[in-house]
């Protein structure tokens, strides 16, 4: 079972080295930290003030502090304001960089991958622009609702780890495994193929969860997150771009590989060699 997921691992990350690919996450983080950077210089000090008016009429520093004295954080409290306006920021980067990475360079992996790897693959557009778009924004609706229910869980480090990469596979699954398909498969064959290798892609979204979210840990330096803040969220965002990119290539070499397994099942039923059956194991 896990031998595909091992082998489409391999040939994503000798396709992340390819200088194209490399080259391909600068537009994104350039783009994305142009949106961002205009939006906190206009934005970000209001915020702040917005929330820290709140905090002081409705007493929620003393909460706050409660909280964080607890956990044995209670040092937090003077940036508490800063540090909850960069968590609720940072699903709105991870969007930015997503539909970056989805409109620019999904396609380019896609042809890359497609014509250097599985060029005898006919190309049947099962998928289209409007599905994909569809479906990263009602699946990001859905994750940051999640995002801001387990907020909180956010204190707890040991939680973190675990309920980050599960939203992170969830939503990256959703996504990129649509993208891969969408030039190649048809709406059957797309169907039939994340029906079968659901738990496969949704591992695959786990592990590049945990990847996708490394960059989170970039905001647990205290007051020094602060402080830091623009340099810290053009490091995020470029991490996003490139985990992106790689999460892309090995959901596009899995899905194509699988793709062309299931052809071949197909011609072999057609032919009478083989009955028409597809398992996880295939």
């Amino acid at each position: 079972m896990i031998r595909p997921i091992l082998n489409a691992f391999g040939k994503a990350l000798l396709s992340q080295m390819h200088v194209r690919m490399l080259m391909l996450t600068v537009v994104p983080f350039i783009l994305s930290v142009a949106v961002w950077g205009f939006v906190l210089w206009l934005y970000l000090q209001r915020m702040i003030d917005w929330l820290q008016q709140w905090f002081v009429q409705n007493d929620a520093f003393s909460v706050a502090g409660g909280v964080l004295a607890i956990v044995g954080m209670g040092a937090l409290k003077a940036v508490v304001v800063p540090l909850l306006a960069m968590w609720v920021l940072l699903p709105l980067m991870i969007l930015t960089a997503l539909l970056f990475v989805g409109t620019m360079a999904m396609p380019v992996i896609v042809r890359h991958v497609g014509r250097r790897s599985y060029g005898e693959l006919e190309l049947r557009r099962g998928g289209t622009f409007a599905g994909s778009l569809w479906t990263s924004l009602s699946s990001f609706v859905v994750f940051l609702v999640l995002w801001l229910v387990t907020l909180p869980l956010s204190l707890f480090p040991p939680l973190t780890f675990v309920v980050q990469p599960l939203l992170w596979g969830w939503l990256t699954y959703r996504v990129m495994a649509y993208d891969a398909l969408a030039d190649h498969a048809d709406v059957e064959e797309r169907r039939i193929i994340l029906k079968t290798h659901r738990w496969r892609l949704l591992a695959i979204g786990i592990v590049t969860g945990a990847m996708g979210a490394a960059p989170t840990l970039l905001w647990l330096g205290g007051a020094l997150s602060v402080i830091f803040f623009p340099v810290l969220a053009a490091g995020a965002i470029w991490l996003y771009v490139l985990v992106f990119v790689f999460t892309g290539l090995w959901f596009q070499h899995y899905c194509l590989e699988a793709l062309r397994r299931w052809r071949a099942l197909q011609s072999a039923a057609a032919a009478g060699e083989a009955p028409l059956q597809l398992t996880e194991n295939d």
